[in-house]
């Protein structure tokens, strides 16, 4: 089974990939060619065009003028971060496919050390969790299970700082200064620059000043998406209400609730750092969620869907494990 889910998470990483590279390779074969439809921080066709959200909310604060364009891309934007969460950073956002070279250049002895790591942190929040359900079927007071405890979403959110500083500067500057370094806009500039170089001769410090940023980026500053992404701020303050196709678990199904047995496969497979089945341990929350389906795939027993509507909260739920499976735990958290 474990090669099975292996495989089907591996067709889904692929797709995903297939996705982004051929939205990136059409945009850019459209720019070299004098034909471009634009970017992904702005494209269009005849009279349709759509402005990156937040360059669109900077040219706002820039020239101080509610500009109709500008407000109807962010409307579209939002409408679609809504129904799809942050899908466009797994399926479409160029700086997915820089990890994706990034990862297949990293040794296989870092790959293991790293999801080692990220498995052994998962499966303690998992056996506290169970361990706390027999506590608390045991008599002790509220408080025995991860379920009557705080939420805890690790620390003070970064990203959100990086926003207010994107737009305080641009209100200080005139202009949308994070244009000037958004990596989406930075991987379209490596592309026109390098062609321009090499097709006509045209080099210019642009040549190695533009990759070496985009570089420094998503390079040297890790974690960029997680940790240091505006745009993905963004799309989270509006995602939080989205309610289509987020990943449900199925108790009946689920390991956890319905053997009492450790396994958190869903959380160790996120890329997005949110642990659905123990949310308030998670790095991140559903805003988050990327609709990557990573979390499905991996699920051993298919507990998790994405339908397209949730009408209750997506996640773990408040359930009673049986008095038969709880009387097993203690054996199966050894």
């Amino acid at each position: 089974m474990a090669e099975k889910t292996k495989e089907k998470k591996l067709r889904t990483r692929t797709l995903r990939t297939a996705v982004g590279a051929v939205v990136f390779v059409g945009l850019s074969a459209g720019l070299v060619a004098g034909v471009s439809a634009g970017t992904l921080s702005g494209f269009g066709w005849d009279t349709f065009s759509l402005l990156c959200p937040l360059g669109a909310l900077g040219t706002m604060i820039a020239t101080k003028t509610m500009i109709p364009h500008a407000v109807v891309s962010l409307l579209i934007v939002a409408a679609l971060v809504l129904l799809f969460g942050r899908a466009f950073c797994s399926w479409v956002c160029p700086t997915m496919l820089i990890d994706r070279v990034r990862d297949f250049f990293r040794s296989p002895v870092k790959r293991r050390a790293l999801a080692e790591q990220k498995n052994t942190a998962i499966k303690a929040v998992s056996k506290q969790e169970l361990e706390g359900l027999k506590a608390a079927k045991a008599g002790h007071t509220c408080g025995a299970c991860g379920k009557c405890q705080p939420v805890h979403h690790g620390k003070l959110d970064s990203r959100h700082a990086v926003l207010g500083g994107a737009l305080l500067s641009t209100a200080v500057f005139g202009f949308p200064v994070f244009c000037l370094v958004c990596p989406v806009g930075l991987t379209f500039a490596t592309v026109l620059v390098v062609w321009r170089a090499f097709a006509h001769g045209d080099a210019t410090i642009g040549l190695v000043l533009i990759p070496a940023l985009l570089i420094v980026e998503l390079v040297v500053l890790r974690k960029w998406c997680s940790n240091f992404c505006p745009l993905s701020a963004l799309m989270n303050l509006v995602g939080r209400f989205s309610r289509t196709f987020v990943p449900v678990i199925d108790d009946e199904k689920c390991l956890e609730t319905a053997h009492a047995t450790s396994c958190s496969r869903c959380a160790e497979a996120c890329e997005a750092d949110i642990n659905i089945r123990h949310p308030e341990f998670g790095l991140r929350t559903m805003a988050d969620c990327t609709r990557c389906r990573n979390c499905v795939d991996a699920c051993p027993t298919k507990a998790i869907t994405m339908p397209v509507f949730v009408g209750k909260k997506a996640g773990k739920t408040v359930v009673e494990i049986p008095e038969p499976v709880m009387d097993d735990l203690e054996p199966k958290l050894d």
